[in-house]
């Protein structure tokens, strides 16, 4: 029992040193990891506003790594989330959605990318990692971009059961659409530790 925990810890630490930006991590990479390790079972999440009504609220649990989505009192989303690693946490308070892109890309952080497409520098943030020399910047894709704190927002993106991105809330494929089309512009985001 206790090797079956090292190995555990192990994969999540090997995965937490891959992953270090807000990128998302293809899906073609995630297939082969499906369901060797204990979260992948479990479910990302659930949307069921059938019969709802009422203000949109979008509630984040840093502790808990998960989002709650109300219409009204009523919870009718909850979604498993990675917010800010250590170092770049995601920062607790009262705030409002105040811009949204479905199709939004990182302007900070990539890849380094040569002239053929190939990836020279992953995972970097273009404020602070010097461009090697015949690359160019390829911002990282985050669709269904709800911004509520300055540069920070809630996108889709890759969902390890850990705080792993620079900031921003981490919102898996499939709950990331659901949260973005019920939530207008001025829909609060409150983020407790």
């Amino acid at each position: 029992m206790k090797l079956r925990h090292l190995l555990q810890i192990a994969g999540a630490c090997a995965i937490a040193l891959i992953v270090c930006s807000c990128e998302e991590i293809p899906p073609y990479a995630q297939e082969p990891l499906a369901g060797r390790f204990p979260w992948q079972t479990q479910p990302s999440g659930y949307w069921n506003d059938e019969g709802v009504s009422g203000s949109p609220k979008i509630v984040v649990h840093i502790g808990e790594q998960k989002a709650y989505f109300y219409k009204g009192k009523h919870v009718v989303g909850e979604s498993s989330v990675s917010t800010g690693k250590p170092g770049f946490s995601t920062p607790p308070g009262r705030y409002h959605i105040v811009s949204k892109d479905r199709d939004h890309v990182s302007t900070e952080f990539g890849d380094y990318v040569d002239d053929y497409g190939n990836v020279v520098r992953s995972n970097i943030d273009a404020r602070k990692d010097r461009r090697p020399p015949g690359t160019h910047f390829d911002g990282a894709r985050m669709p269904y971009a709800m911004f509520f704190n300055g540069g920070y927002a809630m996108h889709q993106g890759y969902v390890p059961p850990f705080a792993a991105s620079h900031g921003c809330i981490r919102v898996p494929q499939g709950m990331a659409q659901p949260f973005f089309e019920n939530a207008p512009e001025g829909t609060p985001v409150i983020v407790t530790e």
